[in-house]
């Protein structure tokens, strides 16, 4: 039995859904409603990391969990590592992020991973870490802004960035749960390409067929519509990974998608068309 947590999101949807089709599977959800993978072979606990009760039931009897936190204040990795360990689960793989293994990175969310990785060190559970790069759906923010005027702002056009496709990175996690030899490693995973803000919306006009104009926002726009999302030190993270990113810091490919899974990572281009339907023109 595995445990997969995060169904909801952009990577945890697509394990779910690849594990489902493979045996028994459990679900931790704070909001089942909002699930999207279900079938015969799925077992559903609702809960949250903060609540024991649930942790335990959905932990009991598993021997793997796919681990996905992004508070970034509750303690939820040490929640779920003291648990697992206490119910015996023999493989702990964690949704992380690439910056943690790069020295230069040293914003309020590296950090935070960070200390995440060394909870789960420390519990005594076999553990791996998944750490990709940007995931390319995170270009889905753009979408109310092509389809009601044809126009991508973002911050800093020519900054490249080796943005990997969430579909890889769960097949990569997906073969890191269900094969053997992983335990203790780190996973980097990238894209193919080192790919801008202004080549993805080149990218993304051809998809669609249709004209879209790049607007570059500057430091203080960008700053302030961060805020108006997130708490100030997550803003502040987000704008100085930008800083990093323009600096060319996270232009690296590594071949993880392609020696793990046996199948190239997708180009953005191919995301792209997967996903046209979330940017057609109202």
């Amino acid at each position: 039995m595995i445990l997969v947590t995060g169904a909801t999101g952009a990577v945890g949807r697509e394990v779910a859904g690849l594990l489902a089709a493979a045996g028994p599977l459990r679900i931790l959800a704070r909001r089942p409603e909002r699930l999207t993978v279900r079938g015969d072979g799925i077992e559903v606990v609702e809960g949250a990391y903060g609540d024991r009760p649930a942790l335990d039931r959905a932990l009991r009897g598993v021997t793997s969990v796919f681990l996905v936190t992004n508070s970034p204040t509750e303690p939820d990795d040490e929640r779920v590592a003291g648990a697992a360990a206490a119910a015996g689960v023999r493989h702990l793989v964690k949704l992380s992020m690439m910056a943690v293994e790069e020295p230069g990175a040293d914003d309020f969310i590296t950090r935070r991973q960070r200390r995440n990785e060394e909870a789960i060190r420390e519990s005594g559970v076999p553990w791996t870490f998944v750490r990709p790069r940007t995931f390319m759906s995170n270009t889905l923010s753009w979408a109310p802004g092509i389809r009601s005027a044809g126009v991508v702002r973002a911050l800093y056009g020519d900054a490249p960035v080796a943005c990997v496709d969430p579909r890889d990175v769960a097949a990569v996690a997906v073969a890191v749960l269900t094969g053997a030899g992983h335990e203790g490693r780190a996973y980097a995973v990238s894209g193919p390409e080192a790919i801008t803000a202004r080549e993805q919306t080149a990218q993304l006009s051809r998809v669609l067929g249709r004209p879209l104009r790049f607007e570059e926002l500057g430091p203080d726009a960008a700053r302030t519509a961060l805020l108006a999302k997130y708490p100030r030190p997550v803003a502040e993270a987000f704008l100085e990974s930008a800083e990093r990113q323009l600096a060319g810091a996270k232009a690296a490919v590594v071949p993880t998608v392609q020696e793990v899974t046996g199948h190239p990572a997708r180009s953005y281009r191919t995301w792209a068309a997967d996903h046209a339907d979330a940017f057609a023109a109202e």
